[in-house]
């Protein structure tokens, strides 16, 4: 019998790892790998400096803050990666002409960068639909959350019947194209197809060509109306799915879509105007029936008019609450109340973990009584 020279080590000698979970929040975070997915399309991956399991929802954001050109930005970007690989995260971007961020980040963000990140949040994921079948539908970019999808199905090896059909202008801009094709050759339970817009120059393709329609999502899937949906792409995209579902009688309770987008200039605009009006009308408003807002770690405090929301009334007192969507669905600008009642109406931008702890977006949350915010 053959003698062993396996030496043991003393367990006690191994320093414990405390290891935190993530949760909704601001995180500072490190890039650890920055991928060439396309020619035009980068992953960024993230781990924290002490080791967190970054656990979420698959199809869930997060809201990146950073300083481009001396100023704050906030930008959402959907999580990529799945949550069975829990030590990091990964968003996904594709440059975009005249995008103030995802350019910003193709040119600066680097392997060793340090930024903050803020969630993560959303009603867009598979963990609260769960369906024996599904169909995840995308176009573009819009790939990343039904791919997170799709590879915790994959990874956690769920018997999930799942049909997977992305759209891209040409065969050079398929996202995550070999990862597709090896997790579609490895299971049965996984179905790819591929539709690209056109033929690039000196490009071979055999697939499906043109854009998603009714012919091709009956070959493709003629069950699809017995399937859970899940749809992500640019804007038309989107309308035309829902569209297409629709005039077929889909039930459209079972049908789910990404809704976050950078903010527009207008919506800005508008809360500027919004700020001001409200000025103009609280002084045309009794005193008796104003109330008060007090920013307990500012030591600042205003009177407003009912329906007012908590993020312009600390806009009129020269506070920044930091906001990327202004419509209750990044969660950036989560505040906690300390005194008062509120009314909140969000679109998904906050747990209700938080709710229950006092939390609410000041975006979309108004006054009821005298409030204390705490920031």
């Amino acid at each position: 019998m053959a003698s062993s020279n396996l030496t043991v080590t003393n367990t006690d000698s191994f320093a414990p790892v405390t290891t935190q979970t993530w949760a909704n929040g601001r995180h500072v975070v490190r890039c650890v790998k920055a991928i060439q997915e396309t020619w035009d399309v980068k992953t960024y991956c993230f781990m924290a400096e002490k080791p967190v399991m970054f656990f979420f929802k698959p199809g869930q954001f997060v809201t990146l803050e950073l300083e481009i050109e001396g100023e704050q930005v906030f930008r959402s970007y959907t999580i990529s990666s799945s949550p069975s690989v829990p030590y990091s995260f990964s968003i996904t971007v594709k440059r975009v002409p005249g995008g103030q961020v995802s350019n910003w980040l193709h040119d600066n963000l680097e392997e060793g960068a340090m930024l903050a990140v803020h969630g993560p949040v959303g009603q867009f994921n598979s963990i609260d639909f769960p369906a024996e079948k599904v169909l995840f539908l995308s176009g573009g970019v819009g790939i990343t959350p039904v791919m997170s999808m799709a590879r915790w199905a994959y990874d956690t090896n769920m018997d999930t019947d799942m049909v997977f059909v992305h759209s891209a202008r040409t065969p050079s801009d398929i996202i995550f194209h070999r990862e597709l094709d090896n997790m579609s050759s490895r299971v049965a339970n996984f179905q790819l197809h591929l539709i690209c817009e056109r033929q690039g120059s000196g490009q071979a393709w055999h697939g499906y060509r043109g854009f998603l329609d009714l012919t091709k999502l009956e070959m493709i899937a003629p069950d699809f109306l017995e399937r859970e949906v899940f749809c992500c792409g640019p804007t038309p995209y989107m309308n035309a799915v829902r569209k297409l579902l629709e005039e077929q009688g889909f039930d459209m309770s079972r049908y789910h879509e990404e809704s976050f987008g950078s903010t527009p200039e207008t919506i800005e605009e508008q809360a500027v105007l919004d700020a001001e009006v409200a000025v103009e009308e609280a002084e045309a408003i009794p005193r008796e029936d104003l109330l008060s807002i007090s920013f307990d770690a500012s030591g600042k405090s205003i009177q407003i008019a009912p329906g007012e929301t908590l993020h312009s009334a600390a806009s009129q007192l020269g506070l920044h609450i930091p906001k990327a969507c202004g419509m209750g669905i990044c969660g950036t600008c989560k505040v906690m109340i300390k005194e008062g009642q509120t009314t909140m109406e969000h679109n998904g931008g906050i747990t209700d973990e938080d709710v229950a702890e006092g939390y609410v977006l000041s975006c979309c949350t108004v006054a009821e009584s005298d409030v204390v915010v705490d920031f």
